[in-house]
């Protein structure tokens, strides 16, 4: 059972997403990770450009996150340290905290996008041809070596085709329609889908 220690490691890194202070991810990856809620003087952050019809236009993780959503409104004034393992308020206080980042809110100024993101790869099914579905997440190690991310964090992605040569946490660029749609996997709840389009290997290039 997951007590105070895995609880004070999401915190940890969903204080990071919210200070923008990821540690450097590998291959070069710039942080894609957002500054998520709290925020309520930066809407237009949250107000996206609409792509123009049939391209894929780029876009940030904190474009996910719907202007004005705190995920640490219910937790505010709460001194997790003082938890240990064995009390049973840790417990409670994970399932409360799991229970809100699950059902965290989309955006819908974006929903239905043509869009190519950027993230690490968390497998779910793959075939002898390659990866057949996955979660595309905002920081390394999500779902893997930390309490998985809200779920307006988390894209299932399902390429057109199976990508071969893709590892658990390698970063790629996505690319297809995005829409809001509740998935639940062992790995993490997302609140995001997208049929990719296609799959590449990240780098900071320009196309």
């Amino acid at each position: 059972m997951m007590h105070a220690r895995f609880l004070i490691v999401g915190l940890a890194m969903l204080s990071s997403v919210l200070a923008g202070a990821h540690a450097a991810p590998p291959q070069g990856m710039p942080t894609p990770g957002p500054t998520l809620g709290g925020d309520a003087a930066k809407p237009a952050a949250r107000t996206p450009e609409k792509a123009a019809p049939g391209s894929m236009r780029t876009i940030k993780w904190e474009e996910l996150v719907p202007a004005g959503w705190d995920p640490m409104k219910d937790f505010k004034g709460m001194d997790f340290n003082v938890l240990s393992d064995a009390d049973p308020r840790a417990a409670t206080m994970l399932k409360k905290l799991r229970e809100a980042w699950d059902n965290a809110p989309t955006n819908p100024a974006i929903e239905g996008q043509g869009v190519r993101i950027p993230g690490f790869v968390v497998p779910l099914e793959e075939t002898k041809d390659g990866l057949k579905e996955f979660l595309l997440v905002p920081y390394f190690g999500a779902c893997i070596h930390s309490p998985p991310p809200p779920a307006n964090q988390i894209i299932h992605v399902l390429p057109k085709t199976p990508v071969p040569g893709v590892r658990s946490m390698d970063t790629v660029w996505v690319s297809g329609p995005l829409i809001a749609a509740r998935t639940d996997t062992y790995m993490g709840a997302g609140g995001y889908r997208i049929e990719a389009l296609k799959v590449e290997p990240y780098s900071d290039k320009t196309r």
